[in-house]
């Protein structure tokens, strides 16, 4: 359960990061690249994120009741923000959106996601109240 709460806000951060990469003016040809900030001595790359290889679309309610609390924190977390940043992703990601199409939805009803290291997406859904 832990992994899947850790994965959910992993892709979180990886498809808000995605979004704002997108989002992002070029740089002009006359200013000077910026240099790289220094690693911290002994510091690990990070690996690159998986490609997404399959995309699961599961219910809230479908989840057990300590798993549905465990990801109810992290939304509450996360705030109304990171939750746009997200949604704003999966709409600029085909595969993705095209999976919650695939299932009648949409990504106003996603309300978390989780990435495992196979590529596997899973994306949390809520329906409206």
């Amino acid at each position: 359960m832990r992994k899947t709460i850790s994965l959910a806000a992993a892709a979180t951060l990886l498809l808000a990061t995605a979004a704002s990469a997108q989002q992002q003016p070029a740089p002009q040809p006359s200013e000077p690249p910026a240099s790289p900030a220094p690693a911290a001595p002994g510091a690990q790359p990070q690996a690159p994120a998986p490609a997404i290889q399959s995309v699961n679309v599961v219910d809230i309610e479908e989840l057990p009741k300590e798993t549905q609390t465990k990801v109810n924190d992290v939304i509450a977390k996360r705030g109304e923000d990171g939750l746009q940043k997200l949604r704003s992703s999966i709409d600029a990601t085909p595969q993705v959106k095209s999976a919650l199409e695939a299932k009648g939805l949409t990504s106003a009803q996603v309300i978390a996601a989780s990435m495992d290291t196979n590529g596997a997406l899973t994306l949390i859904t809520k329906k409206a109240s």
